[in-house]
Protein backbone atom coordinates (compact mmCIF):
# COMPACT_ATOMS: atom_id res chain seq x y z
CA UNK A 1 0.00 0.00 0.00
CA UNK A 2 1.36 3.35 -0.95
CA UNK A 3 0.82 6.86 -2.09
CA UNK A 4 1.15 6.72 -5.86
CA UNK A 5 2.03 9.45 -8.40
CA UNK A 6 -1.04 11.12 -9.91
CA UNK A 7 -1.06 11.47 -13.68
CA UNK A 8 -1.44 15.01 -15.02
CA UNK A 9 -3.67 16.29 -17.81
CA UNK A 10 -1.96 15.41 -21.09
CA UNK A 11 -1.19 11.81 -20.10
CA UNK A 12 -3.00 9.52 -22.60
CA UNK A 13 -4.22 7.20 -19.83
CA UNK A 14 -6.58 10.00 -18.73
CA UNK A 15 -8.25 9.96 -22.17
CA UNK A 16 -8.62 6.17 -22.46
CA UNK A 17 -11.81 4.40 -21.33
CA UNK A 18 -11.02 2.03 -18.46
CA UNK A 19 -11.71 -1.71 -18.63
CA UNK A 20 -14.25 -3.37 -16.35
CA UNK A 21 -12.86 -5.18 -13.32
CA UNK A 22 -13.31 -8.94 -13.65
CA UNK A 23 -11.17 -10.22 -10.75
CA UNK A 24 -12.18 -9.23 -7.21
CA UNK A 25 -8.91 -10.32 -5.69
CA UNK A 26 -6.07 -9.12 -3.48
CA UNK A 27 -4.72 -6.99 -6.33
CA UNK A 28 -8.02 -5.10 -6.54
CA UNK A 29 -8.07 -4.59 -2.76
CA UNK A 30 -4.49 -3.25 -2.95
CA UNK A 31 -5.57 -0.87 -5.75
CA UNK A 32 -8.49 0.46 -3.65
CA UNK A 33 -6.11 0.98 -0.70
CA UNK A 34 -3.56 2.79 -2.91
CA UNK A 35 -6.30 4.99 -4.38
CA UNK A 36 -7.63 5.85 -0.91
CA UNK A 37 -4.18 6.63 0.54
CA UNK A 38 -3.19 8.71 -2.48
CA UNK A 39 -6.52 10.60 -2.44
CA UNK A 40 -6.06 11.44 1.26
CA UNK A 41 -2.42 12.49 0.80
CA UNK A 42 -3.44 14.79 -2.07
CA UNK A 43 -6.38 16.29 -0.17
CA UNK A 44 -8.88 15.17 -2.82
CA UNK A 45 -12.59 14.35 -2.76
CA UNK A 46 -12.08 11.43 -5.12
CA UNK A 47 -9.58 9.54 -7.23
CA UNK A 48 -10.08 7.15 -10.15
CA UNK A 49 -7.73 4.32 -11.10
CA UNK A 50 -6.70 5.90 -14.45
CA UNK A 51 -5.38 8.88 -12.49
CA UNK A 52 -2.69 6.61 -11.06
CA UNK A 53 -2.11 4.90 -14.40
CA UNK A 54 -4.36 1.87 -13.91
CA UNK A 55 -6.94 1.37 -16.65
CA UNK A 56 -9.65 -0.25 -14.52
CA UNK A 57 -13.15 0.97 -13.61
CA UNK A 58 -12.53 1.75 -9.93
CA UNK A 59 -12.71 4.97 -7.94
CA UNK A 60 -12.66 6.16 -4.35
CA UNK A 61 -14.23 9.19 -2.69
CA UNK A 62 -13.94 11.15 0.51
CA UNK A 63 -16.87 13.50 1.02
CA UNK A 64 -18.27 14.90 4.27
CA UNK A 65 -16.12 12.55 6.33
CA UNK A 66 -17.24 9.44 4.43
CA UNK A 67 -14.73 7.28 2.57
CA UNK A 68 -15.99 4.92 -0.09
CA UNK A 69 -15.15 3.17 -3.31
CA UNK A 70 -17.05 1.78 -6.26
CA UNK A 71 -16.04 -0.83 -8.83
CA UNK A 72 -17.63 -0.96 -12.31
CA UNK A 73 -20.05 1.89 -11.55
CA UNK A 74 -23.26 2.64 -13.38
CA UNK A 75 -24.46 6.16 -12.60
CA UNK A 76 -27.85 7.70 -13.34
CA UNK A 77 -29.21 11.14 -12.46
CA UNK A 78 -32.06 11.33 -9.97
CA UNK A 79 -34.38 14.05 -11.23
CA UNK A 80 -33.55 16.83 -13.66
CA UNK A 81 -32.06 19.39 -11.26
CA UNK A 82 -28.49 20.53 -11.87
CA UNK A 83 -26.10 22.88 -10.12
CA UNK A 84 -23.06 24.87 -11.12
CA UNK A 85 -20.22 24.83 -8.62
CA UNK A 86 -16.44 25.11 -8.53
CA UNK A 87 -14.81 21.82 -9.43
CA UNK A 88 -11.19 20.77 -9.35
CA UNK A 89 -9.22 17.68 -10.28
CA UNK A 90 -6.10 16.07 -8.86
CA UNK A 91 -4.97 15.56 -12.47
CA UNK A 92 -5.33 19.30 -13.11
CA UNK A 93 -3.62 20.42 -9.89
CA UNK A 94 -4.19 23.84 -8.44
CA UNK A 95 -7.17 24.98 -10.53
CA UNK A 96 -10.94 25.07 -10.11
CA UNK A 97 -13.58 25.98 -12.68
CA UNK A 98 -17.35 26.27 -12.44
CA UNK A 99 -18.92 23.11 -13.85
CA UNK A 100 -22.57 22.04 -14.20
CA UNK A 101 -23.45 18.61 -12.77
CA UNK A 102 -26.62 16.74 -11.85
CA UNK A 103 -27.61 17.68 -8.29
CA UNK A 104 -28.46 14.10 -7.27
CA UNK A 105 -27.29 10.73 -8.64
CA UNK A 106 -27.66 7.05 -7.90
CA UNK A 107 -24.72 4.75 -8.57
CA UNK A 108 -24.63 0.98 -8.55
CA UNK A 109 -21.63 -1.30 -8.78
CA UNK A 110 -19.59 -3.50 -6.49
CA UNK A 111 -17.26 -3.14 -3.56
CA UNK A 112 -13.72 -4.54 -3.65
CA UNK A 113 -14.98 -7.91 -2.40
CA UNK A 114 -17.51 -8.29 -5.23
CA UNK A 115 -20.55 -7.42 -3.10
CA UNK A 116 -23.25 -5.32 -4.80
CA UNK A 117 -23.27 -1.67 -3.76
CA UNK A 118 -25.69 1.21 -4.30
CA UNK A 119 -24.80 4.80 -3.45
CA UNK A 120 -27.10 7.80 -3.67
CA UNK A 121 -25.78 11.27 -3.20
CA UNK A 122 -26.44 14.90 -3.84
CA UNK A 123 -24.35 18.05 -4.04
CA UNK A 124 -20.68 17.27 -3.33
CA UNK A 125 -21.04 13.47 -3.28
CA UNK A 126 -23.02 13.51 -6.54
CA UNK A 127 -20.37 15.77 -8.07
CA UNK A 128 -17.55 13.45 -6.93
CA UNK A 129 -19.31 10.35 -8.28
CA UNK A 130 -19.95 11.99 -11.65
CA UNK A 131 -16.41 13.40 -11.83
CA UNK A 132 -14.73 10.08 -11.04
CA UNK A 133 -17.01 8.11 -13.37
CA UNK A 134 -16.06 10.55 -16.12
CA UNK A 135 -12.40 9.62 -15.50
CA UNK A 136 -13.31 5.98 -16.10
CA UNK A 137 -14.73 7.02 -19.48
CA UNK A 138 -11.67 9.08 -20.48
CA UNK A 139 -13.41 12.41 -19.82
CA UNK A 140 -11.94 15.34 -17.85
CA UNK A 141 -14.23 17.82 -16.13
CA UNK A 142 -12.98 20.66 -18.36
CA UNK A 143 -14.67 18.77 -21.22
CA UNK A 144 -18.00 19.44 -19.44
CA UNK A 145 -17.59 23.23 -19.46
CA UNK A 146 -19.51 25.30 -21.98
CA UNK A 147 -17.48 26.22 -25.08
CA UNK A 148 -16.47 29.71 -23.90
CA UNK A 149 -15.52 28.62 -20.38
CA UNK A 150 -13.65 25.59 -21.74
CA UNK A 151 -11.59 27.73 -24.13
CA UNK A 152 -10.73 30.15 -21.30
CA UNK A 153 -9.84 27.27 -18.96
CA UNK A 154 -7.59 25.61 -21.54
CA UNK A 155 -5.81 28.94 -22.12
CA UNK A 156 -5.09 29.25 -18.40
CA UNK A 157 -4.07 25.59 -18.10
CA UNK A 158 -1.70 25.93 -21.05
CA UNK A 159 0.51 28.13 -18.87
CA UNK A 160 0.27 25.97 -15.72
CA UNK A 161 3.60 25.29 -14.02
CA UNK A 162 2.98 21.54 -14.22
CA UNK A 163 2.70 21.53 -18.02
CA UNK A 164 5.20 19.09 -19.47
CA UNK A 165 5.22 16.91 -16.35
CA UNK A 166 3.73 13.42 -16.47
CA UNK A 167 2.68 13.10 -12.81
CA UNK A 168 3.03 14.50 -9.30
CA UNK A 169 3.48 12.70 -6.01
CA UNK A 170 1.34 13.88 -3.10
CA UNK A 171 3.39 14.45 0.02
CA UNK A 172 0.47 14.90 2.38
CA UNK A 173 0.18 18.60 1.55
CA UNK A 174 -2.66 19.53 -0.81
CA UNK A 175 -1.72 21.57 -3.85
CA UNK A 176 -2.76 25.25 -3.42
CA UNK A 177 -5.92 25.93 -5.43
CA UNK A 178 -6.49 28.91 -7.70
CA UNK A 179 -10.11 29.49 -8.66
CA UNK A 180 -10.23 30.89 -12.17
CA UNK A 181 -13.29 32.53 -13.63
CA UNK A 182 -13.38 32.53 -17.42
CA UNK A 183 -15.61 35.64 -17.35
Amino acid sequence: MSVTPIRIMGDPVLRSPAAPVVDFDAELRRLVTDLTETMHAAGGAGLAAPQIGVGLRVFTWYVDGEVGHLVNPDVVPVGEETEVDAEGCLSIPGFRFDCRRHLTVAATGWDMHGEPLRVEGSHKLARAIQHETDHLDGVLFVDRLDAEARAAALDVLGAAEWQGHAAWLPQGEPVPVVKVSPH
